[in-house]
């Protein structure tokens, strides 16, 4: 309170209260204090493995962009920007937290990317936030994979361009060896174990400079498109589980992962890009510049959940073709996984990876998708999508307009799964033997759980995608 005393020009003394009204001098005037807590931003999981990276980067050209990083367990808290983080492994760049308010659960924080690359290959960011501490990278490719190439109107026009850009880079040896003849005996040498070049074509991973590898991991990038957790990063998340299986066992790596191109890459012929390795074979056909084939296709995951290799941590590759599956099977009634039952334990996918004898069976077992319910029809649909989505979204949609026309007429067909229970998805492909199969006009696949082999105290995963009329087309 404050009073001014001001004398009129009449000689009467006035008393003007400030703000509030004059009180006796005997009252008195009470302040109240308050005190703002802000809290800390808070996490219980950072999910670095599964973060979106806007693109990839070139090497020695200036880069902006940014990388979106999931968590779980926020606490709603508000936080700053934070300071710039140097890259590791590929230098040049930095990363900075941006300012933002976390979601009472589930959510994202994102970094800028700026700088320049130093060099191709990987650049590793690891970030301590809201008490967690993870890593995530970014790719930089070789200039010679990106000139010319990003105005290319197609995704096979993308994909020949990137394919020659990779072909410049290597001697005339090594073009020799990655560049094959078109034909049945190459296109069969694919195989789903840890055994290099001696039983696939092409040029090994390892064997390649850093800017070969990008080069090459280019065209698989173009080739299998931008979902997260399918596709490309889908690939590099099963090579990872291959790094971390190599620091407990001889025989598994990254490094030997393959690339081969059956006929000369071309938007006019017909060729045939084959990547993988051990848990892994993509075998897509082109002709005439559009996709017609894209199996057949592995995949597998040794182990099957989280694990921590060079700095980042992976949570679970294939793990959405595994929670696709238990989602059908969980969403048929008694009596439908009843008929989808058949006898008979599976210890691999009945077409097995690599096998140059073994042909897809004419008679259907198991349930007729037409017999089922509208949601469990759109579950067998939706069970597909894994496999389809690891292409260009261009080809996944041509694929499962094919895949969707013929559902009527596709099966579905278990075995093992004894602890399986109509409307509990997960109580299915849990143990050792549980299988299922999806058989349609055209669509083959199977997912299967297996003992690992060198984690034995843990199942692992195989499946394997075909195609009844395009399977090496017209080989």
């Amino acid at each position: 309170m404050k009073k001014l005393i001001l004398l009129s020009g009449a000689g009467l003394l006035i008393t003007v209260c400030i703000l509030v009204a004059c009180k006796k001098s005997s009252e008195k005037t009470t302040t109240t204090t308050t005190t703002t807590t802000t809290a800390t931003a808070s996490v219980s999981a950072l999910t670095c493995g599964s973060a979106v990276v806007s693109s990839t980067a070139t090497v020695n050209t200036v880069f902006s962009g940014s990388a979106t990083v999931p968590y779980t367990g926020g606490n709603g808290a508000t936080y700053t920007a934070g300071t710039a983080i140097s890259s590791t492994g590929v230098t040049g760049l930095t990363a900075t937290l941006a300012a933002g308010t976390l979601a009472s659960g589930a959510g994202n924080i994102t970094y800028a990317i700026a700088g320049t690359p130093t060099s191709t290959g990987t650049a590793s960011f690891s970030i301590t936030f809201g008490g967690q501490t993870c890593s995530f990278t970014v790719t930089v490719d070789a200039a010679s994979t990106a000139t010319g190439c990003s105005t290319s109107t197609t995704i096979a026009s993308k994909v020949v361009c990137l394919a020659n850009a990779f072909l410049a880079t290597l001697s005339t040896s090594q073009q020799a060896s990655v560049v094959l003849a078109l034909n049945k005996t190459n296109a069969l040498r694919w195989s789903n174990l840890p055994c290099g070049l001696s039983c696939r074509n092409g040029l090994a991973f390892s064997s390649l400079t850093s800017t070969q590898l990008a080069a090459a991991k280019a065209v698989a990038a173009a080739a299998m498109g931008t979902t997260t957790g399918e596709g490309y990063d889908e690939f590099t998340q099963i090579m990872a589980a291959d790094d971390y299986l190599g620091t407990m066992a001889s025989g598994y790596s990254s490094g030997n992962y393959i690339i081969a191109f059956l006929g000369t890459p071309t938007t006019t012929g017909k060729w045939m890009l084959q990547f993988g390795g051990h848990h892994y074979a993509q075998n897509i056909t082109y002709d005439a510049g559009v996709v017609t084939s894209i199996t057949p296709l592995h995949q597998g995951v040794e182990p099957k959940g989280s694990f921590t290799t060079g700095g980042v941590t992976y949570t679970g590759p294939i793990e959405s073709e595994h929670t696709a599956m238990q989602n059908m099977l969980g969403s048929f009634t008694s009596s439908e996984l009843a008929s989808a039952k058949i006898s008979g334990t599976f210890s691999d996918c009945l077409m097995v990876p690599g096998s140059t004898t073994n042909t897809m069976p004419t008679t259907k077992q198991g349930v007729q998708v037409s017999t089922l319910s509208t949601a469990a029809q759109a579950k067998v649909l939706a069970a597909m999508m894994p496999w389809i989505n690891d292409l260009d979204a261009t080809s996944a949609a041509a694929f499962t307009t094919i895949y969707q026309n013929e559902l009527a007429n596709t099966y579905v067909c278990y075995a093992s799964n004894t602890s399986g229970v109509a409307g509990s998805a997960t109580s299915f492909l849990t143990t050792n033997t549980d299988y299922v199969r999806i058989d349609g006009p055209s669509v083959w696949i199977e997912f299967i759980c297996q003992t690992g082999v060198v984690i034995s105290n843990q199942i692992h995963y195989h499946t394997v995608m075909r195609d009844h009329t395009r399977d090496y087309i017209g080989l």
